[in-house]
């Protein structure tokens, strides 16, 4: 196998700004498909959860060449909750493309992808999206991004970045907003100018290769992925790996593949630059180096930022337990999350410090994070019950408590501003901006993450579905104090059976249901919300008694409003500490903690944290 000429990019951005379609169009015009192919949207968003929610939640690689030069791209998530997938593999590309919305400018998210390449000494690119809106001001885009650079002291040669014009839908890139694009030409000229191949000599040193990313192969075991920095690897060659704390120990590679266009292709041997997956290697992980067993030069540790948010993951006890799930048992549910963590580096699982609870304690980067998850999972087979989610604390040397804070940026119709600020404000959140148009208002808030929990669902309905949150993170700053809690109580269960409309009409004047008519319930679970501050417990089983007489109009139908269903988001976002979200693969409910009266009244001091 000769040496070939290798480039790596990286496309970041925020949610939504059209980095995968970016890719979309790399591929067509790369030659990648058939012309005859059928090739859906988003074709990198492989997973299901990708492509129903709309956003890359996994960095994936892919390959195109242009002229005579292999470009590997990795495409990355650009919601903050999968910021570990953007961090790890940073250190495997030559340059980032930098796509922001003509329209939008640079969002909370831009700003923590480009400060990530920015500190790797990276000169990214910028690529204006969207242009073809009618609301477009790439001029001024510009600009708000070269006060980002200079915002993240990025030094001189980062600041005289190129700047590039685009309609990734349509698959065109140009220079200047004048000039008349056809193709993505422009772009594969700026990559191979700005950066340049990846020096060819460097193939002649030994071996050194760093684990960015992992997979895993039913028939081949954990597979490592990252960047060969120098030297070439082969099939059969015997290595040492050096882990983050500086262990060696020896391996042998077994299988060995490059990326070409969207499929992994085994190879004998691959050379400085490129992108490969390397098999055979036990118990490899994201940091450690392999290199020539007669020349140990281990890399920097790759350094993934702490998780900010926790959350239970219990066995599910409930009466309809095991009815639905196939993996249902403690064993399972660890030997899953054994297995996330394999491949989810922003993931850390510990078992219950509660001896008497049944599971185990999941940390991951946000709600989303660990949400993605527990749907993954019950799609799988899996019944479990999760807790409300709960921010990871820091405490100083000094003994001084530090919380998780994130910037947020709302849009929303001048009408509704005010109440959102009000609501924003009573959750410990701190103005830092505000910008209105006379028609929407454009405010950025500092909040700490707890203030959050539970809020998304409250900012749809003030703002009857018109409004836009964006959120990121933004580090850790001193505790702010308590915050308030859901203002409602919940109606529960006091029995168990199936729902009748007879039982559930006078529970509608008590509040919001979550149930309709000939629902199976049990003891202890939330069938609405109550309008009130304390929980009630009812009867939603009743029957209507029989009688020997009747009145005209004694039976006439009932009518109910149609009940409100929670997604999994939003369910976790509602529950209380004394509450779980009862998660099958058929269905998603709301339970006490303790399901009996007698449990509540027993252990009403005591909930799991």
């Amino acid at each position: 196998m000769s040496h070939q000429k290798i480039i790596n990019i990286a496309v970041i951005a925020h949610v939504d700004a059209g980095k995968s379609t970016l890719v979309d169009a790399f591929l067509a015009q790369s030659g990648v498909f058939r012309s005859n192919e059928e090739v859906s949207a988003q074709v990198m968003d492989s997973n299901d959860l990708e492509r129903e929610r709309g956003i890359t939640i996994y960095s994936k690689t892919c390959s195109v060449v242009y002229k005579d030069i292999k470009i590997n791209i990795v495409d990355t998530p650009g919601h903050a909750d999968f910021s570990s997938e953007v961090e790890r593999i940073m250190k495997t590309v030559d340059t980032v493309i930098l796509l922001v919305d003509s329209s939008e400018g640079p969002m909370p998210q831009t700003r923590f992808v480009l400060s990530k390449s920015l500190e790797l000494g990276l000169r990214p690119i910028l690529l204006v999206n969207k242009i073809d809106k009618k609301d477009q001001r790439a001029k001024e885009v510009v600009d708000e991004v070269l006060e980002l650079f200079m915002d993240l002291n990025a030094n001189d040669d980062q600041l005289n970045f190129p700047t590039l014009h685009g309609i990734a839908k349509e698959g065109i890139v140009k220079y200047e907003l004048e000039d008349e694009g056809k193709d993505l030409t422009p772009l594969f000229e700026c990559i191979i100018n700005h950066v340049g191949e990846y020096p060819q000599e460097l193939s002649q040193n030994p071996t050194r290769l760093q684990i960015s990313s992992l997979d895993y192969d039913s028939f081949i075991g954990r597979l490592g992925i990252g960047r060969l920095f120098e030297g070439t690897i082969k099939v059969g060659q015997e290595v040492a790996i050096v882990d983050n704390a500086g262990n060696p120990r020896k391996g042998k590679i077994t299988e060995l593949f490059t990326y070409q266009g969207l499929k992994r292709v085994a190879v004998k041997e691959a050379f400085a630059g490129d992108i490969v997956v390397v098999a055979g290697i036990t118990n490899i992980l994201i940091g450690d180096t392999v290199c020539d067993k007669d020349n140990i030069r281990p890399m920097p540790p790759i350094i993934i930022e702490e998780p900010t948010m926790s959350m239970n993951f219990l066995v599910n006890k409930s009466p309809f337990a095991g009815k639905v799930g196939k993996y249902v048992t403690t064993r399972n549910i660890k030997d899953r999350l054994d297995k996330e963590l394999e491949i989810n580096v922003g993931l850390r699982v510990e078992p219950m410090s509660d001896s008497s609870a049944d599971g185990f304690k999941v940390y991951g980067r946000g709600e989303l994070h660990l949400a993605i998850l527990i749907e993954n999972m019950r799609r799988e087979g899996y019944e479990l019950a999760v807790s409300k989610p709960q921010v990871v604390f820091k405490t100083t040397p000094e003994g001084n408590i530090l919380e998780p804070m994130e910037k947020v940026i709302i849009s929303v119709p001048t009408d509704y501003s005010g109440s959102v600020i009000n609501k924003l404000n009573v959750r410990k959140g701190i103005m830092i901006d505000m910008d209105s148009d006379g028609i929407r208002d454009k405010v950025t808030f500092s909040i700490p993450t707890r203030g959050l929990i539970g809020f998304r669902r409250e900012f749809t309905n003030i703002t009857h579905g018109e409004g836009i949150m964006i959120r990121s993170a933004e580090g850790y700053e001193p505790y702010k104090g308590e915050i308030a809690k859901r203002p409602n109580g919940v109606l529960v269960s006091m029995t168990g059976g199936v729902t009748l409309a007879y039982a559930l009409r006078p529970l509608e004047e008590r509040g919001i249901l979550f149930v309709g008519p000939q629902t199976k319930v049990y003891e202890g679970m939330i069938v609405g919300l109550h309008s009130r501050s304390n929980d009630l417990y009812v009867n939603p089983c009743k029957a209507k008694q029989l009688t020997n007489t009747r009145a005209a109009g004694s039976d006439e139908a009932v009518r109910l409003t149609p009940p409100t269903v929670y997604t999994l988001e939003e369910s976790l976002e509602f529950i209380e500490l004394d509450e779980l979200v009862e998660v099958t693969p058929t269905d998603i409910r709301l339970r006490k903690l303790y399901l009996t009266e007698a449990e509540r009244k027993l252990n009403s001091k005591k909930i799991i944290k």
